[in-house]
């Protein structure tokens, strides 16, 4: 059943205000709907090979690596970076007021990789530090989603789509996004789940699923009852906005998708066997470390129970051995090396490796990197 179906038995009245995508609601699924959809066999796992270092450069941050496979064969990265700061005061703070979007190259999915060029860069003021991509293929283009905020706020930040027909990085906005390609931004309707978020929307995922088009987005919401200054008081969930176009606009479902006893982070959406599956930073630490990942499964794309969610990846130590990483350099979570941002190759509608960003590196010089492992599924 297509997912666009789901969604007019899932949404009674909608209202679209501009692009973004604000949508009233009474949210009510049919137990019909519900039964007509076919779980799959068994539950899908992944089993992770390390490959080794996928990105890492002298005197800067590299950070979340999306992969896509070109025309050409060869595996290109979208990148986030941004120099290292030489005041340790200012830590991390650097991916949310200089990164830039970098565009590398290799022959295999296991690299190297070259530097090709910067293909999104700073803009300062209300197109600021681009953040985050994830670059997809679909219907014979290229499209590349990520962040930007405004004046180094992230409380306004929200989704720029790009498209484009090659990889010489010569982008245009989504014809249904706004002038600077803004495809999503925070609702203001009080009937959607994510109106009172202190991060905007964030940290997209595009996907392709019976004929929809299904771009997921994370929100922070703060506890009304506690101090909404204090940069803890947020929790992390993911939602949904959809469109009959791969361009847009997008409607926003007003459900929230996962469970809020399970916060996730960095999540990255993929259609398997007729199922919908996140795979995510397990940010809390729910079904283990904080420093590894969560699988998160849906039948119909639109609710993520924490009953199916499962454990799927470790921190890097656990692949790599505590001697790899003696001495490094912790610029960001602990010294077991925190995968975050994760990232997949998709090969003939199956994953086939993913792409990961961690806070520790021991080469000395360089910043955070970006490690790839091979993908086995069971």
């Amino acid at each position: 059943m297509q997912l666009g179906k789901l969604l007019n038995f899932a949404i009674i009245s909608a209202a679209i205000v501009g692009t973004s995508g604000c949508v009233e609601s009474d949210n009510a699924m049919s137990e019909k709907v519900k039964a007509e959809l076919k779980p799959e066999s068994k539950p899908l796992q992944l089993a992770y090979e390390y490959v080794g270092l996928a990105v890492q450069k002298k005197d800067t941050h590299v950070w979340g690596t999306s992969p896509v496979l070109g025309r050409d064969g060869r595996v290109h990265l979208y990148v986030a970076e941004w120099p290292q700061p030489k005041k340790k005061t200012m830590s991390f703070r650097g991916y949310f007021s200089t990164s830039e979007i970098a565009h590398y190259v290799g022959d295999t999915p296991a690299g190297p990789f070259e530097f090709v060029r910067m293909a999104v860069t700073d803009q300062n003021d209300n197109f600021n530090a681009p953040h985050n991509p994830t670059i997809q293929f679909i219907d014979d283009q290229y499209v590349l989603t990520f962040i930007v905020n405004e004046n180094d706020d992230r409380g306004k930040q929200r989704i720029i789509m790009y498209v484009s027909d090659d990889l010489n990085d010569q982008w245009r906005p989504a014809k249904g996004a706004e002038a600077d390609g803004t495809i999503l931004r925070k609702p203001s309707d009080s009937k959607i789940w994510n109106h009172t978020s202190v991060r905007g929307v964030a940290n997209p995922t595009l996907v392709k699923h019976n004929g929809e088009y299904v771009l997921y987005f994370k929100s922070a919401i703060p506890d009304p009852k506690k101090d909404l200054n204090d940069f803890k008081n947020r929790e992390f969930g993911y939602g949904v906005a959809t469109a009959k176009s791969i361009e847009g606009p997008y409607t926003i479902h007003p459900e929230r998708l996962t469970s809020k006893e399970m916060e996730l982070e960095d999540a990255y959406a993929f259609s398997y066997n007729g199922s919908m599956h996140i795979i995510s930073r397990d940010i809390v630490g729910t079904l283990g470390d904080k420093e590894g990942g969560l699988l998160w499964t849906s039948q119909d794309g639109f609710s993520f129970s924490a009953e199916d969610t499962q454990r799927s990846f470790e921190s890097l130590v656990s692949y790599t051995g505590k001697e790899a990483l003696a001495g490094a350099n912790v610029y960001r979570g602990s010294d077991k090396g925190q995968l975050e941002r994760p990232q997949l190759l998709i090969e003939n509608g199956q994953p086939t490796y993913m792409y990961v960003a961690t806070g520790i590196n021991a080469n000395q010089g360089y910043g955070s990197s970006s490690h790839v492992f091979k993908i086995n599924v069971k």
